[in-house]
């Protein structure tokens, strides 16, 4: 069996060390979703929220919970993260967001993906929940993960 990168020999929590890691281009996209009321959705629609655009504060807070990553997740590298982009969308039966983190970099940047997302699922949910207390935040998931060698320059 494997062992987890995150612990040391006696099992203790410690951050891996990526200085000797290539400088690659990483990319990640994440998803989410939140269900809610019909009724909900149709403000949402309206922009008839007492808190405001629903959507556009989403996105705007994916992207500042995506930047802020590494300071809520303890054994997460501070990343010099290159974009985030934060789309929320109006589905059938509640708001799906859908994030994309970009860097170059030692390590992977999923985790900035994933708390993109979560953070926007999680202002939908406080700016709705005045009117709906049957919210359900469901289906967080990493959708892609990429890495690939920087082009060369002369």
């Amino acid at each position: 069996m494997k062992r987890l990168s995150h612990t040391d020999e006696a099992g203790k929590a410690v951050m891996v060390d990526v200085s000797r890691k290539a400088h690659l281009l990483r990319t990640a996209t994440a998803t989410g979703k939140i269900l809610l009321a019909p009724e909900t959705l149709r403000l949402i629609e309206e922009n008839r929220l007492k808190k405001g655009d629903v959507l556009t504060a989403a996105e705007i807070a994916g992207i500042q919970g995506g930047k802020k990553t590494s300071e809520l997740i303890p054994l997460c590298h501070p990343l010099a993260i290159s974009k985030i982009a934060v789309t929320a969308e109006i589905v059938e039966d509640g708001v799906r967001i859908v994030s994309e983190a970009r860097c170059v970099g030692q390590t992977g940047i999923e985790m900035e993906a994933l708390t993109a997302t979560a953070v926007a699922l999680l202002t939908v949910y406080d700016m709705c929940k005045a009117v709906d207390k049957k919210m359900v935040i469901t289906e967080i998931s990493l959708l892609k993960k990429t890495k690939e060698e920087l082009p060369k320059t002369a």
